[in-house]
């Protein structure tokens, strides 16, 4: 079969009618004297040839169109996607491939920590490595535009389980214990995990699209070029910051959290302050303070590490930022979580 004329958009209807009469099987197609030809014409022959089964290498093309029948057909396919399977086989190989992905993502995270340890370590070594300013810069981004959404949320959160405990504790006629109820969730377990939860939406994502923008504009490559290190630049001012911040968003989170509890206690219950406040000294143990403290450098760590890694992995497309700033939130909020209960259940065996 031999092609001619113009095979562009303007001649779309025709075209489409010409291919729709042509007969399937040929053996080869000679193209070499179409006068012009753009994407739609290399489309609709793209078409054709997988409608009849012919082997798009049949196609004899002039040499100034070779360059643009090539690129289109190294983008342009259209194939369906193959419907999603159901069953108990196809539900159980998803399972399958998501826990090799997560193990993976796990392994990543693990040899990404290591590397950031390492470069921290030579930055002892080597000062000039450090970056100052840049530390200042995302402490304030990571703690001081974060204080108020912390202490706001972590107030209304005692508030809200003082309440709850009066509601139970009413029947029985102990609301006095609201003070011991509030005192120890906070200190041991909602400071430090609303706050880590708070940062882990919040500043996890805030690093993954800054760090993924910089790698889709191709700047991650330039610092390369110019000799410096990404992670000297990028991750460790970020990981310090969050690991200086954290511990201190966790006690305003606790003490926003406790006046919560007095709040309700004196508005609420008929607690009088003083009398709240007499009562949480008398019975709280000062080793809730620092268990709920000692969590917070590890979910900094977390945190800072999983929101770069996913920057890091951006691909350079709009739709990829999206992708790993969704992923690094979700990843984040579920270590946090995991580590929290770990930690829970280690305190409880070691009787702290």
């Amino acid at each position: 079969m031999r092609l001619s004329g113009e095979w562009t958009i303007d001649h779309a209807a025709s075209i489409s009618e010409t291919l729709a009469a042509a007969p399937c099987g040929m053996a080869t197609v000679d193209a070499r004297t179409v006068a012009r030809i753009d994407s739609l014409g290399v489309l609709q022959l793209l078409r054709w040839s997988r409608r009849c089964g012919v082997e798009f290498e049949a196609f004899d093309f002039a040499p100034a169109h070779r360059a643009l029948v090539s690129a289109i057909e190294d983008v342009a396919d259209d194939r369906p996607k193959r419907p999603r399977e159901y069953g108990f086989a196809a539900a159980l190989a998803r399972l399958g491939f998501t826990v090799q992905d997560n193990w993976k993502e796990f392994l990543a995270l693990v040899a990404f920590f290591g590397e950031v340890l390492t470069k921290l370590l030579r930055t002892v070594k080597e000062p000039s490595r450090f970056r100052p300013i840049a530390l200042v810069h995302h402490m304030e981004q990571v703690g001081l535009d974060a204080m108020p959404l912390v202490a706001l949320l972590s107030f209304m959160v005692g508030a809200v389980v003082a309440f709850l405990g009066a509601n139970v504790l009413r029947d029985f006629g102990a609301e006095i214990y609201v003070v011991e109820l509030v005192s120890v969730s906070f200190l041991r377990e909602f400071g430090v995990l609303l706050t880590a939860i708070i940062l882990a939406g919040r500043t996890a994502s805030a690093f993954t699209a800054q760090i993924g923008a910089m790698k889709s504009r191709e700047e991650v490559d330039a610092i390369r070029t110019l000799g410096m290190d990404p992670i000297d630049l990028l991750v460790i001012p970020r990981l310090l910051a969050l690991l200086l911040m954290l511990p201190l968003l966790t006690f305003v989170a606790m003490v926003a959290g406790l006046l919560g509890g007095l709040t309700v206690g004196a508005y609420g219950l008929d607690i009088a302050p003083q009398q709240y406040l007499a009562r949480m000294h008398s019975t709280i143990e000062i080793k809730h303070f620092w268990v709920g403290l000692s969590k917070a450098p590890i979910f900094a760590v977390v945190i800072a590490l999983v929101g770069c890694l996913e920057g890091l992995q951006v691909e350079g497309t709009a739709q990829s930022v999206g992708e790993r700033t969704t992923s690094s939130v979700v990843q984040a909020i579920s270590l946090v979580i995991v580590l929290d209960a770990i930690a829970a259940l280690w305190f409880m065996q070691v009787g702290l």
